[in-house]
């Protein structure tokens, strides 16, 4: 079955970066477009970035462009979101995001939380 193991989170001054990890298993990695999504606590989800099957388009929220750029290995089926000049805002849980036609798949997500 889908399996979406996030990594890399943890506590970050302003400024700082860190660099999320998905794992993913259970389907054809390659076939499929996949997102990042966050939810800040006691807020809705909030979608980050997504990145097409090759890797070549990529696209982001406003809140992050410019700051977190996206990238995926098809050979180590692995999505990358890596986060740069972090802001106490972007405190959130970090979640990997598969679609397809039917179901939406999550992992557990990974924390991330910016001090201040």
């Amino acid at each position: 079955q889908v399996q979406l193991v996030e990594s890399g989170g943890g506590l970050v001054q302003p400024g700082g970066s860190l660099r999320l990890a998905c794992a993913a298993s259970g389907f054809t990695f390659s076939n499929y477009w996949m997102y990042w999504v966050r939810q800040v606590p006691g807020k809705g989800l909030e979608w980050v970035s997504c990145i097409n099957t090759g890797g070549g388009d990529t696209y982001y929220a406003d809140s992050v462009k410019g700051r977190f750029i996206i990238s995926r290995d098809n050979a180590k089926n692995k999505l990358f979101l890596q986060m740069n000049s972090l802001k106490p805002e972007d405190t959130a849980v970090y979640y990997c995001n598969l679609r397809d036609r039917f179901n939406n798949y999550w992992g557990q997500g990974t924390h991330v939380t910016g001090s201040s």
